[in-house]
């Protein structure tokens, strides 16, 4: 099984930023608890599955705590994978659990058709103060928990309770504010996942862009992950769809042994 580790929504070019994923392009599907197993031996928030059907490709995406329905970059290092290695041209469609999903490159650029998250206003609660350490200003929630904060500095600051981050409701909890360079920052955390700090989260952004959208009035977004690693996204909002575009880097490329499969 080949296995190559991609940084996508890296700033710039640069490897070591963005966010790790590891893309295993097969024959046929193995058995899930073997996926299960190579995403948690890699450790990656995510470990992606390719198995060409026809003109398509199916998708799966594997965090070390289990199968998810979206996954941002690890689709952007998917696409990157097929374009560079397997000839796929300029365009790959995926067929994955949130429907079809497809990716373009524009120069260095790589832009993915995400389905946005409805949002819907929630009360701010004691346990998301004490998880976040600051109040949010609001929060909202979609498939994952969003707290809006009040300046960017606290994003950049917060040290979550990881704990009471797992009480919360919602799959994720993502904090954003609005940004000095880019139009908002964010971090996302996952600990129900067992990933305590996504790097840079793509289906986090069909919940932040979407609200930014709203929030400035305008349908470009240009996002930063504020993560130690960090990462670049920019997207355009509308018809309930955001357009979530970044930049790859290619770090390793081997073989999962038979002995293993």
């Amino acid at each position: 099984m080949k296995q190559y580790i991609v940084d996508a929504f890296t700033d710039g070019t640069k490897i070591f930023s963005g966010n790790q994923a590891a893309v295993c392009v097969i024959s046929s599907w193995p058995d899930e608890q073997l996926m299960m197993n190579i995403a948690r031996e890699n450790n990656f928030s995510e470990t992606a599955f390719i198995v060409q059907e026809g003109n398509k490709y199916h998708l799966r995406w594997f965090t070390p705590g289990g199968e998810i329905d979206l996954c941002g970059h690890a689709t952007l290092a998917s696409a990157y994978v097929l374009m560079r290695f397997y000839d796929a041209g300029d365009a790959v469609t995926f067929t994955t659990l949130s429907g079809e999903l497809t990716v373009r490159r524009h120069d260095d650029l790589y832009a993915m058709d995400f389905p946005a998250y409805d949002l819907v206003p929630v009360a701010v609660s004691d346990a998301m103060i004490q998880a976040i350490g600051f109040v949010p200003v609001s929060a909202y929630m979609g498939r994952d928990l969003l707290c809006v904060l009040e300046t960017e500095q606290q994003v950049r600051d917060c040290v979550p309770d990881m704990e009471t981050v797992k009480t919360l409701d919602g799959l994720l909890l993502h904090i954003t504010a609005r940004g000095r360079e880019y139009d908002c920052v964010s971090r996302s955390f996952a600990p129900k996942l067992n990933i305590t700090e996504d790097p840079v989260c793509g289906s986090g952004h069909c919940h932040i862009m979407p609200y930014w959208a709203n929030v400035l009035g305008k349908k470009d977004i240009a996002a930063y992950q504020a993560s130690i690693r960090g990462g670049e996204l920019f997207g355009r909002v509308g018809g309930g769809r955001v357009e979530l575009s970044g930049k790859a880097v290619l770090y390793s490329c081997g073989e999962i042994l038979d002995g293993v499969l």
